[in-house]
């Protein structure tokens, strides 16, 4: 895990351009997630039952991939020869769990802190975590220095998405309560920049991003499964949930099929604070699209949420320069 990150191979301006757009696609892929999960949510009266019921279909699609066709099958088989071969280690497969732990604190905050500080605190956790897990080598990658490019890439990330939200931001009381909501969504995207190295890891050591994927979801839906009972049960029973006749409220976890696949992915060419910040631009970006296409009630498109979008793809470009002149040597 702390071996050094090995040679760059040749890389032309196409794979990057290649890098860019996967970036931006599988971070685009969040907000429409949390557009179709509100739905779900506002349908079935239960935000912790649709956060469930999200991530089960996510993993109902991927086992009819890993089982029922050759591609996923294949896949599958890889897995225990990487056991033995020490290249996963067991607690990898409980990366998932990082998701559900996610979908909860967006659950129990967001109406107390609001979205634009919700925001925030992720992707400051995720920029901070890109940093960390590169440079103890969590990623399939291994280590990566923290050089004073991906500082200043780091920074303006934060920064930009603090200027994009700017307009959502209010000035309130601030107390021990407020700031210890606030370190559950930053903890959260912290957390979330390692379940991306892991999972890296897992596509690296079985040739494909499926496996792990599967392994995601299912350890996801049952932590969620476990919540919506808990909880359930604390309230008074669990009852018989009222399920959305809507089909396209249940593509949040197909959505999230495509952030954790092409997050895998990325970890494994471009290194974790990379691939976090590029798939910070693209949430951001779909963001935009989606207030501007399909406006939710309260959004707010400005100049400043325009801004601070196109930063963020400049501070992707700026962490990125290093890694782009030793692959072009």
């Amino acid at each position: 895990m702390n071996a050094a990150a090995p040679a760059q191979p040749q890389r032309s301006p196409l794979f990057w351009v290649g890098m860019f757009l996967f970036m931006i696609l599988s971070g685009i892929a969040i907000p429409a997630q949390g557009r179709v999960n509100a739905e779900l949510s506002s349908t079935v009266g239960d935000a912790y039952l649709a956060a469930f019921i999200s991530f089960f279909v996510g993993l109902l699609v991927l086992a009819v991939i890993v089982f029922l066709t050759a591609p996923g099958r294949r896949a599958m088989r890889q897995v225990p020869p990487a056991f033995q071969r020490g290249e996963v280690r067991w607690w990898y497969l409980l990366a998932g769990a990082v998701g559900g732990y996610f979908v909860l604190a967006q659950t129990l905050t967001i109406g107390m802190i609001g979205v634009a500080v919700f925001t925030v605190a992720v992707v400051t956790g995720q920029t901070i975590g890109g940093l960390l897990w590169d440079r103890i080598g969590l990623g399939p990658g291994g280590r990566r220095q923290i050089t004073l490019m991906r500082c200043v890439g780091a920074l303006l990330t934060v920064c930009a998405v603090i200027w994009a939200v700017s307009p959502q931001l209010t000035v309130a009381d601030r107390g021990l309560a407020w700031l210890l909501l606030v370190l559950l969504p930053f903890s959260g995207g912290f957390l979330q920049a390692g379940q991306q190295a892991l999972n890296g890891r897992q596509s690296a050591a079985y040739g494909s991003a499926l496996p792990g994927a599967f392994f995601n979801f299912a350890s996801g839906s049952a932590v969620l499964l476990l919540t919506w009972v808990t909880v359930s049960l604390l309230q008074g029973g669990l009852g018989v949930p009222q399920l959305s006749t809507t089909w396209w409220h249940y593509l949040g976890g197909p959505l999230g099929i495509v952030f954790i696949v092409l997050g895998a992915l990325l970890v494994t060419r471009v290194g974790v604070l990379l691939a976090a910040m590029g798939m910070i631009a693209g949430q951001l970006i779909g963001s935009l699209l989606l207030d501007l296409v399909v406006p939710a009630p309260g959004s707010l498109v400005t100049t400043a949420t325009v801004l601070g979008t196109a930063l963020t793809l400049v501070a992707v470009l700026i962490a990125s320069l290093p890694d782009m002149r030793r692959g072009g040597r």
